[in-house]
C-alpha cells in the first residue's frame, strides 16, 4: 500500500477541490510513491504525535489540521510546527491532512457534531459556491445513448436524490475536415451535415476531470465539441455548518447541559438566554463566529461553534443563543470519523487511532 492509495480514498470522503481558498490541504510532508507501514489518525499533527507514530511503526499520519499552514522560509526548529516538519522528515514519516476539505462535506466535522447531538431533518448551512458544473456535447443521434451512459458512470447526471439527469435536444451540426483531418464521419475537405443530440448533464466540481476523461475517450468524432459551464447553483450537500433539529424542543437551560453532556465539554460560554424552547439547532466545527449571521437567518433557535469573540456575543440580539463549546471540542469526533472511513475501506491494513489528546486549552475549576 502507498501513501497515495491512501490519500486517494480519503478524498473520495473529502475532495481537496472543496477546501477553503486560504486552507493548506493534501500531501504535505512525504513522498506519494513511498509503501506505508501502518496509518496514524489524528486531530493534530505535534511533536508527541510523530513520535507516537515513531513508536507504533506508522509511518503515514492523516491529520485533521494541518500543521503546516503558512509559508516556511527556515528550518531551524525555532517553533513546534518546523519541529514537527524536521522530525517527520528525518524519520520518513508522510502527514496528509484535509481540514475544511472535510469541514465542506455532507458526512464531515458537521454531521458527526449532528450525530452527537442526535440532530434530524438536517440541511447545509452555508453552501459553498460555483460547485457545479454542467457540460454540454454534442454527438451523433445513434451514439447519444451509450455516451449518456458512460457520462452517468462517471459521475455526471446526479441532482440530489436522482441519479442519471440529463437534457437532450435534436439537432443537426456541421463540420468539414481540413487535410490533415481523419474524420470518423463524413469525408476530408467536404462540408457534411451529421443529425446529432445535444446532451446536457451536470457534475460536481471535483469529478470533471474524470467526466471529461470518460467524455473525450467514447465520443466517436474525432474532435470533442464540448463546454463546461460553473453554475450559480448550489449543491446542497457541499458546504460550511449545518442545521437540524431536536426530536422535541427543551429549555435553554436543559438544552446547554444537554450540549455539555453530549459534547463532553468543562465549559461552554454562551449569549444571554432569550426565553424561548431550543429545537432547531445550527452547528458548525471550528471557528464559525463568520456564521451567527446565517444561523439567525435561517431561523435556528441556538446556534453551536467556538472561538467567539467578545463582540460576537452582541450578535445574538435575543434572537438566537450562541454557544461556544471550544474550538477542540467541536471537533473532536473527526478523528474517530477518519478512523471509521479508513478502517472499513482498509479493513485489513493497520490504522491506529492517535492516543494524544492534541487540546491546548486547559481549564481550571
Amino acid at each position: 500500500m502507498k501513501v497515495k492509495d491512501i490519500t486517494q480514498k480519503i478524498e473520495q470522503l473529502s475532495p481537496l477541490s472543496y477546501a477553503e481558498d486560504f486552507d493548506n490541504v493534501g500531501l504535505l510532508v512525504g513522498n506519494p510513491e513511498m509503501e506505508v507501514s501502518k496509518v496514524l489518525v489524528t486531530l493534530d499533527t505535534l511533536e508527541q504525535v510523530v513520535d507516537e507514530a515513531i513508536e507504533k511503526q506508522c509511518n503515514l499520519i492523516v491529520s485533521f489540521h494541518p500543521i503546516i499552514f503558512g509559508g516556511m522560509k527556515s528550518f531551524t526548529g525555532k517553533n513546534y510546527v518546523e519541529r514537527v516538519v524536521m522530525k517527520a522528515i528525518k524519520n520518513d514519516i508522510a502527514i496528509y491532512s484535509m481540514h475544511t476539505a472535510l469541514d465542506n462535506m455532507f458526512l464531515g466535522v458537521n454531521s458527526a457534531i449532528c450525530d452527537t447531538l442526535e440532530l434530524k431533518n438536517r440541511t447545509i448551512l452555508i453552501p459553498q459556491k460555483h460547485t457545479i458544473r454542467k457540460l454540454v456535447t454534442y454527438v451523433p443521434h445513434k451514439d447519444a445513448e451509450s455516451l449518456r451512459k458512460v457520462l452517468f458512470e462517471s459521475g455526471a447526471g446526479e441532482i440530489g436524490n436522482y441519479s442519471d439527469c440529463s437534457f437532450n435536444l435534436e439537432g443537426y451540426g456541421t463540420f468539414k475536415g481540413n487535410d490533415n483531418s481523419n474524420p470518423t464521419i463524413g469525408e476530408k475537405n467536404l462540408l457534411h451535415t451529421e443529425n446529432e443530440t445535444q446532451i446536457n448533464v451536470i457534475f460536481p466540481k471535483h469529478l470533471e476531470s474524470k467526466v471529461l476523461k470518460a467524455l473525450k475517450e467514447n465520443h466517436p468524432y474525432e474532435e470533442v465539441a464540448y463546454e463546461v459551464y460553473v453554475l450559480e447553483n448550489t449543491h446542497q450537500h457541499i458546504g460550511m455548518g449545518m442545521i437540524g433539529e431536536l426530536e422535541n424542543a427543551i429549555s435553554e437551560d436543559d438544552f446547554l447541559n444537554y450540549l455539555k453532556t453530549k459534547m463532553q465539554t468543562d465549559c461552554i460560554r454562551h449569549s444571554a438566554f432569550i426565553g424561548k424552547e431550543i429545537k432547531k439547532i445550527a452547528v458548525l466545527g471550528g471557528s464559525g463566529a463568520f456564521a451567527i449571521d446565517v444561523a439567525k437567518a435561517a431561523k435556528a433557535d441556538a446556534f453551536v461553534s467556538a472561538d467567539f469573540k467578545y463582540h460576537d456575543f452582541f450578535k445574538a440580539e435575543n434572537q438566537i443563543l450562541l454557544a461556544d463549546i471550544g474550538h477542540f471540542e467541536s471537533e473532536q469526533f473527526t478523528k474517530m470519523l477518519l478512523y471509521d472511513y479508513l478502517t472499513k475501506k482498509f479493513p485489513n491494513f493497520a490504522v491506529v487511532l492517535s492516543d494524544i489528546n492534541t487540546n491546548p486549552i486547559k481549564y481550571y475549576q
